[in-house]
């Protein structure tokens, strides 16, 4: 554990801010045309993370990962969770309960970590890991979706009785008529006034759906499309389609590249003010020098990028391509985490639980199937590397650890990623087997090649060991029927 303290002597706020299907090359350091000033100042004075991998190229297996640490063949979600699966129904458990996880044998999450550390906890926008009209263990503010994307006006919420997001009684299906992006934002706002007269620390999660699609059709505001009205986006690829790519899960995007862009662009402009108003508010409280902040996204996503518009169900077969695993990662602390940093060192998002422990003294319950490790020594400064420069910062390795290591999978899919090589093994098939170094954009296969046979092997056993020790009979998904169309039911 760090003895890391905040200003005032007590444990740091934690504020987690988590968009929806924001790949990595979406950032204003990456995307000059993107106009997100917010994002800009947190990357000014914080550290971004360049190669941070989420866990499942979708959302609920990967934004379960992040809050438990686990792999998905360790806790049982392993696609997107289907409409059928966040229904309410009269049985006295719902398909998927929001605090499942934490029914788990030995699982811990972040929200039930913080609080049994005396933490004031609140969640708003998408949950998506379970029915979520009631809070999911920890938390006692809570402002959710009913379901896991759709329209940007009139979303589908749970409504509490006293038009709040404190719990009271049980919620009711309603409406948002605000855009949906602005209305979770009001609910974080009117969590933090909460907080102001509290002399707990909080954690508070941030989730918009945004920049999910739709991005057509007056989803989002003029004034945020208007900023994106005279560019053709240059920094965007405009690669051939792959043969993979379903393209009539995004045919309109296809045929109306501008209109997509601009609109998947002004939702994540909206998101960009609303962290200004969240960190102006606390300000406001002087309550933002003692709040660790994180901005990142729960999976990666293509606009075009290696020929496919979506995740890593925009294929068949499914993929763990670049693009589709790699998320934001940035963390503003000042007077810990150096400002205007970068580090290159492959990271996994399920690292997250451990990191936010270590750096504020929570304890997480003791989990052997946790997968993630803290970068928490990273993150706060590492330790110098031989040339002078921080580990991480510049340099991309810390010397003082074995090397890192990768792991994602989607259903019957699964990727080991070192820092020269990837492996992706399907149990139906196909495998592929690229040298990241010299092939980054992951366009040559080379699992047939008999030059690189030892090196296929070897990685293929390494890959079986690792997940054989992060994964349980019941939940893997090796065995499971995944094919990105949704998940009903929990495994288990």
């Amino acid at each position: 554990m760090m003895d890391i303290d905040g200003p005032d002597g007590g444990p740091p706020n934690v504020l987690l801010l988590v968009t929806d299907d924001q790949g990595a090359w979406a950032l204003p350091s990456l995307m000059p045309e993107l106009r997100t000033p917010t994002l800009d100042r947190l990357q000014r004075e914080g550290r971004t993370f360049e190669q941070y991998f989420c866990a499942s190229p979708v959302c609920s297996p990967a934004r379960a990962s992040m809050a438990t640490g686990r792999m998905p063949s360790a806790h049982g979600i392993h696609d997107w969770l289907h409409p059928e699966a966040l229904a309410r129904t009269d049985a006295p458990r719902r398909p998927f309960d929001p605090d499942f996880l934490e029914d788990l044998p030995g699982a811990d999450t972040l929200g039930a970590m913080f609080s049994r550390h005396g933490y004031r906890c609140g969640m708003t926008g998408k949950w998506h890991l379970g029915s979520a009209d009631r809070p999911a263990e920890g938390f006692e503010y809570w402002y959710a979706h009913q379901l896991g994307g759709g329209p940007y006006y009139d979303a589908p919420i749970w409504q509490q009785a006293d038009g709040t997001g404190v719990p009271a009684s049980p919620a009711q299906p309603g409406t948002e008529p605000s855009y949906l992006t602005d209305a979770i934002t009001d609910r974080a706002l009117e969590f933090l006034r909460g907080t102001a007269a509290d002399r707990r620390p909080f954690f508070l999660q941030v989730t918009w759906t945004a920049p999910h699609d739709p991005w057509f059709d007056g989803n989002h505001p003029a004034d945020l499309l208007d900023l994106y009205a005279d560019t053709d986006f240059p920094s965007v690829p405009k690669s051939p389609p792959h043969p993979w790519f379903v393209r009539e899960n995004f045919s309109r995007a296809v045929a109306d590249r501008h209109g997509a862009l601009a609109g998947y662009c002004a939702a994540l402009s909206g998101v960009d003010r609303s962290i200004e108003a969240i960190l102006a508010q606390l300000e406001r409280t002087e309550m933002l020098e003692n709040t660790i902040v994180v901005f990142t996204s729960d999976n990666g996503f293509s606009c075009g990028h290696h020929g496919i518009w979506g995740k890593g169900n925009a294929t068949a077969p499914l993929n763990l391509w670049e693009p589709s695993i790699t998320v934001p990662l940035i963390v503003r602390w000042p007077g810990h985490v150096p400002a205007g940093t970068r580090d290159r060192t492959p990271t996994s998002a399920t690292g997250l639980l451990e990191t936010l422990a270590e750096l504020t003294g929570a304890v997480p319950r003791e989990d052997p199937l946790r997968a993630g490790r803290s970068f928490a020594a990273r993150l706060v400064g590492g330790r110098d590397a031989p040339d002078g420069t921080r580990a991480g910062e510049e340099c991309g390795v810390d010397p003082a650890d074995e090397p890192i290591v990768i792991h994602d999978e989607y259903g019957a899919h699964r990727m080991i990623r070192t820092d020269g090589w990837k492996l992706v093994l399907r149990r139906e098939g196909p495998t592929e087997l690229f040298h990241l170094q010299e092939d980054p954009g992951e366009e040559h296969d080379l699992s047939r090649d008999p030059v690189h046979a030892a090196r296929r092997r070897a990685l293929g056993d390494e890959l079986t060991s690792w997940f054989a020790a992060h994964e349980t009979a019941a939940l893997s998904g090796w065995d499971a029927a995944v094919d990105g169309a949704g998940q009903r039911r929990p495994l288990g």
